[in-house]
């Protein structure tokens, strides 16, 4: 598992930023690695600047017909976001997995954000922050320290009446070198074997008309598989559970609830799961970051893997 860096205060003091707490109200996560919209606000200067410490990166997700986003990064994003696509940017499509290193660290580069940058992710979809946070998560994945993420996503920004512009930014190229990967947080075909074996919590997190086996895949997406239904003893928490509604995380008392209610608490090893790796990765980051639970990993093969595996056990029907 990485190490994360610690906050070095007179760092951040220079350069007039801080990450002040987004609910101040709420019970504080383990990780401070969510940032509000006012925060992003008040500091959009910093990230239009030239200089690699402070990036923010737009994560386009899939367009379907039916598709009610705000807007896609070219029709409007926030001042001084990067814009990625998930699949196009972030993903290798030939062999659908995320990228070999020497390609992250190519793109990564080449968008100007650097080993030490404090990069800020965000974006749209049916779900907030729908591909942002699987960008976090390949960002983790290959070692970077300083990641964060805008709590409601584009959606929240958009509603609240933030800002947009078309300008896209030219930032200088840098060499990035990544210190991972970190296999530690992700999942493979073999390790949900080995969950299934040893009866280690599985976490659905797809719709429940997937997880019963109605339905393969939501209408419109194209990354699908031959058979329905779920790994045999997974539990099935919606992604939507996670959040408000106003798309913003839960409270940690909140997540751990419902956590609990499934009996997810944080003493065993878990495994989270959906499609394609993107609605897992969402809730790998509230039981890892948020929750701080410390093994927690995202199965990115997900149901496009397990569900065309040949003599790969499945369930149908509501969970047990």
């Amino acid at each position: 598992m990485e190490t994360k860096r610690s906050c070095n205060c007179d760092e951040l003091a220079a350069n007039v930023l801080t990450f002040p707490a987004v609910h101040p109200s709420m019970p504080d996560y383990a990780n401070d690695v969510l940032v509000s919209a006012e925060w992003v606000e008040d500091n959009t200067e910093a990230f239009q600047s030239d200089d690699s410490d402070y990036r923010l990166v737009e994560v386009n997700s899939p367009e379907s017909p039916d598709s009610d986003f705000p807007s896609r990064y070219d029709e409007g994003h926030i001042p001084g976001a990067i814009g990625m696509q998930w699949d196009e940017d972030l993903s290798d499509e030939t062999e659908r997995d995320i990228l070999k290193k020497e390609d992250f660290e190519q793109v990564v580069g080449d968008a100007g954000i650097s080993e030490d940058s404090t990069v800020v992710f965000y974006g749209d979809g049916w779900i907030p922050n729908w591909f942002a946070l699987f960008a976090y998560w390949e960002f983790k994945y290959y070692g970077h320290e300083d990641a964060r993420v805008l709590n409601g996503g584009k959606d929240y920004w958009v509603e609240n009446g933030h800002e947009l512009t078309d300008e896209e930014p030219d930032f200088p190229e840098v060499e990035y070198h990544a210190r991972g990967p970190f296999e530690g947080i992700r999942a493979y075909k073999d390790d949900v074997d080995k969950a299934l074996e040893s009866g280690l919590p599985l976490v659905d997190v797809r719709s429940p008309e997937e997880f019963t086996g109605e339905i393969i895949a939501p209408e419109g997406l194209n990354e699908t598989a031959q058979r329905a239904g779920h790994i045999p003893g997974a539990s099935n928490i919606p992604v939507a559970q996670v959040l408000a509604d106003d798309g913003r995380f839960k409270s940690a008392e909140e997540l751990r609830d419902l956590y609990s209610d499934h009996d997810v608490d944080g003493e065993e090893s878990v495994i989270a799961y959906c499609r394609v790796g993107e609605r897992s990765s969402i809730e790998w980051f509230a039981l890892h970051e948020l929750l701080g639970f410390d093994d927690v990993r995202n199965y990115d093969g997900s149901w496009t893997e397990w569900g065309n595996l040949v003599r790969a056990p499945i369930e149908t029907g509501e969970e047990e």
